[in-house]
């Protein structure tokens, strides 16, 4: 099925930041964008910090809320610039008189609580390094990253510190501190009460010079072997998170802004709170568990302008929502303030583009980048039309490539060099030069694997893609998921695309089964929408439906119904467990599976 393009001058509610996108390409450089931000006083260099809270205290948005603070009772509390600017000062107070300083390791394991804004900002102001961990993670995962990253300082709660860190403590000679978030710190040997401490501290602060290579941010990503990579970026990156959110989520200065991605992660990080705060925007933070009804009503009641939020989320919303007929929940909320709905975390179907034009009364802008590009490389703007099922095409002062790839699916070297595809429509290894601010500096103590990402002056990213006559970029998926089949390489997301039109499908994930005569076919694994019974009746509609739409090249062999697919904690369809399930295989790092931290506590 083709998507119709949809046009921007449909859904346009004010003037966008990014006019036009040629004109923007054109002239755009990352020193003008630098010169956007302020920068320490006095010529010292550049805080993350700074620009996010410090700066706004010298104008009128020392008033304005930054935090907008929801309660799991649905309790609001509100914090202004002014009052971030004092918490945060106390805690790098708090961090001096416990003797941490420039360099330092300071990690969080919290929910998503206004300490935790307090903490991650004032670390970074400290001009110490900020480690956010997603605090579902179980014990091991956790010690492994706390080693990993050389941890001094943890944030944590009494709770979560007794399941997943006090039978590890001694495993950890490096965590000099721990710090306890509310109460229970007097029950806990060898912890401090955050709250002692901050009352006692100073709420006058001066950053540090800080230089714009000063490591700020350390972000763990697991690859399909080895240990967790530990991505360092540098303060430099504000520059990129600022020009990223002004062009790719449209922000301006009176939005109040949702991000629902957890802190834990790369995108709660640079879009829940560095990109939003440096913009001087309202933040709104849910300490609440996903459930449609409540997303839908803190749209409503927080008058949310600007929604960023995760594929699988806005799947799970498509499944509350019939496929014809009224949109009865939806539509018993007045989601009027919302103008601009993107998504991230990995590729978004079509429909859920279309869906969200159908119901929410906008479109869903994808956008593509990774922890290591730490902002976001590839959008559907705004002012753009949006093409449903493409990733968008590259913000302004991102070069990105198409790579010819080899026989192993990635970027294909000849005497050292690789070789960039012009022609349209042709597949390859997606690749950026580096550059941009962001852009990670190294995996931590990993030269090896550092190396490995970049070649002949471009980064590898490892995603397969297209890219159309008009610079649009498509994906088409992991270069370690493609499906070699009867000498086609077949990319799982297409598939995957291709099941979730029909309407029994509420998810889908994809992977190569090998078979002696084609090398590979296609299986895929299907969670059911309900109303829907897996029976053999069903399989057999869904393969009829699937080669109709792919052809029999491309569409699944077999099919297997699913109700409860792996997921990552982030909420990406985790194939590479499906394809160790199937196979028999080792299931390898499962750190960031969701449920897991369960599973390994049970067998602790």
């Amino acid at each position: 099925m083709r998507w119709e393009t949809i046009r921007k001058d449909t859904v346009l509610r004010v003037a966008p930041n990014l006019g036009d996108y040629d004109k923007e390409c054109a002239e755009f450089s990352w020193s003008k964008a630098r010169a956007r931000l302020q920068g320490l006083p006095g010529g010292q260099g550049l805080n993350i910090a700074h620009e996010a809270v410090d700066r706004h205290t010298a104008s009128a948005r020392a008033k304005a809320v930054a935090l907008r603070c929801v309660a799991r009772d649905d309790s609001v509390d509100c914090l202004t610039y002014g009052d971030l600017a004092r918490a945060t000062s106390r805690f790098a107070n708090v961090l001096r008189t416990l003797g941490i300083g420039r360099g330092d390791r300071v990690v969080t394991l919290l929910g998503r609580c206004p300490e935790l804004y307090t903490v991650v900002l004032g670390a970074l102001k400290n001009t110490s390094v900020l480690c956010p961990l997603f605090s579902a993670f179980g014990p091991d995962p956790v010690a492994q990253r706390l080693r990993l990253s050389d941890a001094q300082v943890l944030v944590t709660t009494s709770e979560l510190y007794r399941r997943k860190v006090a039978g590890q403590r001694e495993a950890l000679p490096g965590l000099r501190h721990v710090l306890i978030v509310g109460e229970g710190a007097d029950e806990l040997p060898g912890t401090l009460s955050l709250t002692a401490l901050m009352t006692d501290a100073s709420d006058a602060f001066t950053i540090p010079p800080t230089s714009p290579r000063d490591m700020a941010l350390l972000h763990f990503t697991s690859g399909t072997t080895g240990s967790p990579k530990g991505a360092v970026h540098v303060h430099e990156a504000a520059v990129a998170h600022y020009m990223t959110a002004l062009y790719a989520l449209d922000l301006h200065q009176d939005d109040v802004f949702w991000c629902t991605a957890d802190p834990g992660w790369v995108t709660g990080m640079s879009y829940g709170i560095v990109a939003p705060l440096i913009h001087g925007v309202t933040v709104v933070v849910d300490a609440g568990d996903y459930d449609a009804c409540r997303w839908y009503r803190i749209l409503a009641e927080q008058r949310v302008n600007v929604w960023y939020t995760a594929p699988t989320a806005l799947r799970m919303l498509m499944r509350t929502t019939p496929r014809t007929g009224p949109y009865d929940l939806p539509r018993s909320f007045d989601l009027s303030a919302l103008r601009f709905i993107a998504s991230v975390g990995e590729p978004l179907n079509p429909e859920a583009v279309v869906w969200g034009r159908d119901v929410l009364g906008l479109p869903v802008h994808d956008n593509w980048w990774q922890t290591e590009t730490g902002a976001i490389m590839i959008a559907n703007f705004a002012s753009c039309d949006i093409r449903p099922g493409s990733m968008g095409r590259p913000l302004p002062g991102v070069e990105a490539a198409v790579l010819r790839r080899g026989p192993d699916g990635r970027a294909e070297f000849t005497d050292g060099h690789v070789t960039v595809l012009e022609e349209p429509g042709a597949e390859g290894e997606l690749a950026l030069r580096p550059g941009w601010p962001s852009m990670f500096r190294g995996y931590l103590n990993d030269e090896q694997r550092t190396a490995a990402a970049f070649a002949d002056d471009w980064y590898l990213t490892g995603d397969l893609v297209r890219r159309d006559a008009d610079g649009w970029y498509w994906f088409v998926g992991r270069a370690d998921d493609v499906i070699k089949s009867t000498g086609h390489l077949i990319g799982p997301f297409e598939v995957e695309s291709a099941l979730m039109e029909h309407p029994a499908v509420a998810e889908a994930g994809v992977i190569g089964r090998p078979d002696p005569v084609a090398g590979n076919i296609v299986k895929a694994f299907v969670a059911l929408r309900p109303g829907f019974d897996a029976t053999t009746a069903t399989r057999r509609d869904l393969l009829a439906f699937a080669r109709r739409r792919l052809g029999p090249a491309v569409a699944p062999r077999e099919i297997a119904f699913d109700q409860h697919l792996p997921h990552t904690r982030s909420g990406k369809v985790m194939r590479r467990l499906l394809r160790a399930r199937e196979l028999g295989l080792p299931q390898g790092d499962i750190s960031t599976l969701e449920d897991s931290s369960e599973r390994t506590e049970q067998s602790a």
